[in-house]
């Protein structure tokens, strides 16, 4: 394997393609990243099992001798990082050792031997659908927060997509809020799948620029098509919960508000909450609306929102400021509208007058 390259073209690539990498994965080659240099192009390839990522580079680079080489992910990665010079000269001098040079610098790098990294099936199988690039990363920014950080119940660590009827409809939940994010697609097909939630971050950072992104759905997996760079992913197996009863619950009560107003008073509120709990208190009627908090060990705190608009009987309600102030965001519009049952339901935030994004978040009991 010989060949010359420009440096940043293959430091963007392997910066990518090494987020399949896994440092403490139990095969040591799965720890590196996959060279091979066709007659074409150079492909590169990492993977962890759970998710894998590969690229083609086939400008900026002359190709003197075809060949392939792992070499490990850490090290590659900081050489070429940096390495003076615009172009970095990379060959296989024997067996498996391999000499990065560039104007001033010479790297002598142990590798290991191709056939020794896993096959990975990146062949283009299953259900197609395609969508711009842009709008499946809005969706899964949407979406993602709202996953569980806890192994006990893997299906809620990812992110549920549903397609059925030209609709997709992405919902992620840890069973203490929800967040749903639906939008039209000209494909007709259906499927129903969990898609990790370490993928989809990896996902989000490879697309730069909005263009059209293919998906193709499998029973066990989901291959993404960005660009030039291929990425196979595992699903979660389980059944996602049903929680379209969440959604459809609107609420006989509604507050209207400013979303940068009531972002100030949740940050202004939670000052003075216990740092672990964050708990805040609402309480609203058709001439007042407060947010406060107390804590017995710190004080407390009132905030009255004038900016407010509630219509409904008298309520109070308790629940994260975190929860609602995430809601907030992932909503993004100037406006947003508060709907509520009871005090112990589950209430939702939208924006005013649109359902193509739905936070729910769940209440707690104070005393």
């Amino acid at each position: 394997m010989d060949f010359n390259i420009n440096r940043l073209v293959l430091l963007d690539a392997l910066t990518k393609v090494s987020r399949a990498v896994s440092l403490k994965s139990p095969l040591p080659i799965l720890t590196g990243i996959k060279f091979d240099l066709l007659e074409d192009g150079l492909v590169l390839t990492a993977s962890d099992s759970d998710i894998s990522i590969q690229t083609t580079i086939n400008e900026g680079i002359i190709i003197n001798e075809t060949g392939s080489v792992v070499l490990s992910s850490k090290y590659i990665l900081e050489i070429i990082r940096k390495i003076d010079g615009d172009t970095v000269h990379i060959q296989v001098v024997d067996g498996t050792l391999t000499r990065i040079t560039s104007e001033s610098s010479l790297f002598d790098l142990n590798g290991s031997k191709s056939f020794d990294f896993p096959r990975i099936d990146l062949n283009k199988n299953g259900k197609h659908f395609s969508m711009k690039s842009y709008a499946f990363k809005k969706i899964i920014e949407k979406t993602l927060f709202a996953t569980s950080e806890q192994e006990t119940r893997p299906v809620l660590t990812g992110v549920n997509f549903k397609v059925d009827q030209h609709q997709l409809v992405c919902i992620a939940t840890d069973s203490y809020r929800l967040a749903q994010v639906s939008m039209p697609i000209e494909d007709d097909i259906q499927f129903n799948i969990v898609i990790p939630k370490k993928s989809l971050n990896q996902i989000i950072h490879i697309i730069e620029k909005d263009e059209m992104i293919d998906l193709y759905v499998s029973d066990r997996k989901v291959l993404f098509v960005i660009g030039q760079y291929l990425v196979l992913t595992r699903l979660i197996d389980g059944t996602y919960p049903n929680t379209s009863r969440l959604v459809e619950d609107q609420g006989s009560y509604t507050m209207s508000i400013n979303s940068s107003a009531l972002l100030g008073a949740i940050s202004r509120a939670s000052l003075l909450s216990d740092e672990q709990s964050n708990i805040v208190k609402l309480t609203m009627s058709p001439d007042e609306n407060v947010l406060s908090s107390y804590s017995q060990e710190i004080g407390s705190v009132e905030e009255n929102l004038t900016k407010a608009f509630y219509k409904g009987e008298p309520m109070t309600i308790s629940f994260s400021a975190k929860y609602l102030a995430d809601a907030i965001r992932s909503i993004g519009t100037e406006t947003i509208q508060l709907r509520f049952t009871e005090k112990m339901r589950p209430f939702q935030i939208t924006g005013l007058d649109v359902n193509d994004n739905i936070q729910v978040v769940l209440p707690v009991r104070t005393y």
